[in-house]
């Protein structure tokens, strides 16, 4: 399926879910915020949240510091 995802046009294979990107691109769920076609994804729906081809994804990563 075909995704732009932060600007960027990806081909993903073999992912359905929001939950299932995040998994893919290695990222920890806890620590990113989801944006689907200009709407936030609640992290309790990304397992439930199914992509669709030409879907625009944004991901934010949370940083920790001081």
């Amino acid at each position: 399926m075909s995704l732009v995802l932060n600007g960027e046009s990806r081909v993903m294979e073999s992912v359905r879910t929001v939950a299932e990107l995040v998994a893919a691109l290695g990222l920890d769920a806890r620590k990113v915020a989801v944006e689907r076609n200009l709407e936030i994804v609640p992290r309790s729906l990304y397992d439930r949240t199914e992509l669709a081809d030409g879907d625009r994804l944004e991901i934010v990563h949370f940083i920790g510091g001081g």
